[in-house]
């Protein structure tokens, strides 16, 4: 009973740690690149516009279906390390 808890214990550690990675990513693409580094990123030219409008408009959300995938795919390896597999 004792190494179950433990297990489920770890396995929501690494859960959250996954989650809170994904999370940092998101926010310094999404507000980051987009907002406050967008001055920085205005002389980059990027398909027609600038770097910085491209983040806002763009990066961000192609960023955000990477972190989907990479985050699905980082649960099965966590589901498989800790026996939880299907």
């Amino acid at each position: 009973m004792a190494e179950d808890k433990s297990n489920a214990e770890a396995y929501w550690r690494a859960n959250l740690r996954l989650i809170a990675g994904c999370l940092v990513v998101w926010a310094a693409v999404s507000y980051g690149c987009a907002i406050l580094l967008r001055p920085l990123l205005s002389g980059i030219p990027v398909g027609g516009t600038d770097l910085g409008f491209w983040f806002a408009q763009q990066g961000s959300i192609l960023t955000f279906i990477g972190l989907i995938f990479f985050y699905a795919w980082k649960m099965n390896q966590l589901d498989k390390k800790f026996g939880l597999g299907e």
